[in-house]
């Protein structure tokens, strides 16, 4: 097969992958594509933790045409025991002749080890093929297994001139329907959703998905969708036993500094989880939280709050990525900013950002920044 070759079957190949991108928490996404004499044998995707992994099912489907075909996976195929067996022993088993792999599992109970397990069966192996795609394909996976954290987004809609809200807290809608549809399939894709009392409060937000498949991903979903858990920043426990958001569907997770017992009592007789943790020059210890939801398997973060949670996110250091929907009009000097970053007195102290992608939805404009990191 051709370099190019390669490159067009690996292309298929991540884009089953993405299919399973609302389901598979906390799995990664991964696709496979089985071929022979240059032709699609059978292919198969990643549906949902606990389920068969994408080289199973592929390899399911092809049957006896496997033998001496080629694989392609977007990750290497395991080679432990978890909640399903080793992917390396199916495809040794399948006879198949060559493997071609995107990227290397970055999990450490993996880790080149499946790479060598397909060797030393005498199968023919080749690793790096659309790297870089597949590395964004699973940014959180990857951020929790090679730094020990998950991937942070912070998400923020505002005007041109750069506002949240009026004066008065008046805020919707900024931006169209089409953006806020948008911000729907970013929760979607998360693990978490963290927002800030000051949000709860004044908004009483649901924090919930309210996409059909249809709307999410265009296609009806083979599995069911994985609810984001919902993290509320509270340090003086304000958060109300009546708000919106802990009678829903779905786990909620307030994190404190307080140790108030009565009120503590009163969120906990709602099914609510509480998390106390310390405060960090005035703010809850983000770390401290970053390091209780890697424990709980949680790949991708997202921020949805306003100006003080994002500001203090971002003097952390923390926040990896930024979403940021623009909406067309002028909302004036008096109106609120979009982050609380007190301190940045020189150029030199400004935090510099790094375009990655550009996009109109309906009216907006959706810009997504990393944080461009010090030379």
């Amino acid at each position: 097969m051709t370099a190019t070759g390669d490159h067009a079957w690996m292309s298929r190949a991540l884009k089953l992958a993405r299919l399973g991108l609302y389901t598979t928490d906390p799995n990664p996404l991964v696709g496979c594509v089985i071929v022979k004499d240059d032709a699609l044998v059978a292919e198969g995707w990643h549906q949902k933790a606990g389920d068969p992994h994408a080289e199973k099912i592929a390899l399911a489907a092809a049957g006896e045409e496997a033998r001496g075909a080629t694989l392609y996976v977007t990750l290497e195929p395991c080679c432990h025991h978890g909640k399903t067996p080793p992917c390396s022993d199916v495809v040794i088993k399948a006879g198949v002749a060559r493997v071609v792999i995107a990227m290397q599992d970055p999990n450490p109970l993996v880790a080149g080890k499946g790479v060598s397990q397909l060797q030393d069966a005498g199968i023919e192996v080749e690793c790096g093929v659309l790297e870089q795609q597949a590395r964004e394909l699973n940014p959180g996976f990857v951020s929790r297994m090679e730094r020990g954290r998950p991937w942070v987004r912070c998400k923020l809609a505002m005007s041109v001139d750069g506002r949240t809200a009026m004066a008065n807290g008046e805020s919707k809608w900024i931006t169209s329907d089409a953006s806020r549809k948008d911000v729907h399939r970013l929760r979607a894709r998360s693990s978490a959703v963290v927002t800030g009392i000051g949000t709860l409060l004044a908004d009483d937000p649901s924090l919930n998905v309210r996409l059909n498949d249809e709307e999410l991903s265009g296609v009806t979903l083979d599995a069911p969708l994985t609810l984001p858990l919902r993290v509320i920043m509270d340090a003086d426990l304000r958060t109300p036993p009546d708000a919106r958001v802990l009678q829903l569907e779905g786990d909620t997770l307030i994190v404190t500094a307080s140790t108030d017992s009565e009120r503590s009592r009163a969120l906990a007789d709602t099914g609510t989880e509480l998390l106390v943790i310390d405060r960090e020059s005035g703010h809850l210890d983000w770390q401290h939280l970053l390091r209780e939801l890697t424990e709980r398997q949680i790949n991708d973060v997202l921020i949805e709050a306003g100006a003080t949670i994002a500001g203090s996110a971002l003097r952390a250091g923390i926040i990896d990525e930024l979403v940021l929907y623009m909406a067309p009009h002028l909302m004036g000097d008096d109106a609120r900013g979009l982050v609380h970053l007190p301190g940045l007195d020189t150029m030199e102290q400004r935090i510099e950002l790094q375009l990655t992608d550009l996009r109109q939805l309906g009216n907006d404009m959706r810009m997504t920044y990393r944080i461009k990191e010090a030379d």
